[in-house]
């Protein structure tokens, strides 16, 4: 057996293991599901008792004996009828066995005295698990099927691997992940807040976070207009019949907000710019030398997340899309505006410092011809948009992996996958061919022959949602952002109160060369002074006193390094200056 389909099976089985350790604690437990995840698996339970974190060791100990009894795992199968019966007492197995087809033959498999429905696979028996390579990591809730409207029901994460040194090289990470958790580092640099009676999932962003997410605002759209974007502003609200006209709202309705009535008309947040961008597009007539159209925005979109689902930045309900649609004459043009994207895409990555194949990937994502319900129906312009994409992504000579259904509805795209501190790998962003919404929206252009045309579109983010992104970054660098994206640069200590006026002179100095700085001048020790500067991650911390009164020579403590950098006040300024205009990496 393949060492992935191994460890699946493994962690499966484990799974099973845990549920019939709850069992033996709260026998009237009601099952959910217990499926595998990256690295490990879960099982969701309806107990009749709570249960915290400090129960796991308990429960670990309990499977520990479960597997040291050899227990086999042991597949029945039977027709619906049978299964139904087997679960009569279990409803939320009756509820999963009720949404298969009738047809369908059901499996479960036994260990011990305890069945589940379950596909598998699982284990022969319990002596291929490694009884110290697998741990209980943490109770969370989750609402069954992910539906708040069902009952809120207890999960239980473990990971597991094949050796006791694959599990503690995984909880290392784990700790390491936690030291870097943006939730954690946002709140000790102050960037960000969320308030209750504002809204869950609705960000609040300090000056500092403001900060950052400025200087970031500020690089993407200016490197878009050096490559031929036009930055618009749209409405964050409109009316219904808008997404009824691009199909967004039957797909995407449950993830909107509901709408509101005003005037006898019904408007909605937009979960969504492109329809805007198109009406702008036909605002007026276009011929072919206008295209290709690059139509960008920092758009602020709204999505109803469930709240089980939020998690700080990462996932939210109100986030700005640095978005774009780029309206192309033909499919040579598409393929052309499909790599200038990806160009993008890769140049701001190696701005923040990322590499393709080390932090991020290529993922070409397909669509299902059998499946008109999901996806539009036009199997010619599936397989012309797929090919374009393939081929684009050949050319540049990246490698890449195909992932079957999982396409917008409109057409295949790109997605990005970048790695987090987990080495968990998300979508971060995409490109996306559109044979779809021209159709819609009656997109056009008059050709060379002034006859009338329907153009293409590409949908693509250069960097995704910001706030994910700052997310994102924020763990990358564990808070150590670089100088350019620093919500202060320098900060001033001063030793006594003789020095303050000084002080802030140098740091008006700094300031007028669009250099962000901050004088501490509070009555605290410079001891105290210098401990806090380094827990805010300050790129530059400099001490005056007398000696610095008297002298153009800065002794400055660079974040990160023991000794004092002694260098000349105009040569600093000058090499911060070139620092932050090059979005370096490094500090001095």
């Amino acid at each position: 057996m393949p060492k992935q389909e191994k460890i699946d099976a493994i962690r499966h089985s484990l799974s099973h293991i845990m549920a019939m350790a709850v069992l033996k604690k709260f026998p009237d437990t009601k099952l959910g599901i217990g499926p595998t995840i990256d690295n490990g698996f879960y099982y969701d339970f309806l107990l009749p008792d709570k249960l915290s974190d400090t129960d796991l060791p308990r429960l670990e100990k309990q499977m520990k004996k479960i597997i040291q009894q050899k227990t086999a795992f042991t597949k029945t199968v039977m027709d619906k009828k049978q299964a139904l019966d087997k679960v009569k007492d279990e409803d939320f197995k009756v509820e999963l066995i009720n949404d298969l087809p009738a047809a369908e033959e059901i499996s479960f498999y036994e260990s011990g005295d305890f069945s589940d429905l379950c596909a598998g696979p699982h284990v022969k028996d319990t002596s291929e698990i490694n009884p110290h390579a697998f741990k209980l990591t943490h109770v969370a809730g989750a609402y069954w099927r992910g539906d708040e409207k069902n009952p809120m029901l207890t999960r239980i994460y473990g990971v597991a691997f094949e050796n006791k040194e694959e599990l503690e090289a995984h909880l290392e990470m784990l700790e390491q992940a936690k030291l870097r958790d943006h939730r954690k580092i946002g709140k000790e640099l102050d960037l960000f807040t969320f308030s209750d009676v504002v809204g869950k999932g609705l960000p609040l962003w300090t000056a500092k976070g403001a900060t950052i997410r400025r200087e970031l605002e500020n690089f993407i759209v200016d490197e878009e207009i050096k490559r031929g974007y036009q930055h618009v502003y749209t409405p964050d609200i409109a009316k219904i019949d808008l997404y009824k006209k691009s199909g967004h709202y039957p797909y995407y309705k449950d993830s909107m907000y509901a709408p509101i009535k005003i005037d006898d008309e019904e408007f909605m947040l937009r979960p969504m710019s492109c329809p805007h961008h198109f009406e702008l597009y036909s605002s007026k007539p276009k011929s072919y030398r206008d295209l290709p159209m690059r139509i960008a925005e920092l758009a602020k979109l709204y999505r109803y997340e469930q709240s089980g689902e939020l998690s700080g930045l990462m996932r939210v309900r109100s986030f700005c899309l640095a978005d774009a649609h780029i309206i192309c004459a033909d499919v040579e043009q598409a393929k052309q505006e499909v790599a200038g994207a990806l160009d993008l895409i890769e140049y701001i990555s190696d701005t923040f410092g990322l590499k393709f194949g080390q932090d991020f990937s290529y993922r070409l994502s397909l669509g299902n011809r059998q499946d008109d319900k999901k996806y539009y129906k036009d199997d010619k312009a599936w397989d012309q948009a797929e090919d374009v994409l393939r081929q684009v992504l050949k050319n540049m000579k990246r490698d890449f992996v195909e992932a079957p259904d999982e396409a917008s509805f409109y057409g295949p795209k790109i997605d990005i996958q970048m790695k987090n501190v987990m080495g968990k790998e998300d979508t971060a962003f995409t490109v996306q061919y559109d044979f779809v919404m021209p159709e819609r929206f009656n997109l056009i252009y008059t050709d060379k022959n002034n006859k009338e045309k329907k153009a293409i579109v590409i949908h693509r983010s250069s960097v995704g949602a910001l706030e994910r992104v700052i997310a994102f970054l924020i763990e990358h660098y564990s808070g150590n952002m670089p100088l350019w994206l620093s919500p202060t640069q320098v900060k001033i200590i001063t030793v006594g109160e003789g020095h303050i006026k000084f002080s802030k002179k140098l740091a008006e100095e700094f300031q007028t060369q669009s250099i962000r700085v901050e004088v501490d001048d509070s009555a605290e020790t410079v001891g105290n002074k210098i401990r806090k500067s380094a827990k805010e991650k300050m790129p530059y911390t400099l001490v005056i006193g007398d000696k610095e009164m008297g002298s153009d020579q800065l002794a400055v403590r660079v974040r990160g390094k023991q000794d004092l950098l002694n260098i000349d006040k105009k040569e600093f300024i000058s090499k911060i200056k070139t620092n932050i205009q090059n979005r370096e990496l490094e500090l001095l």
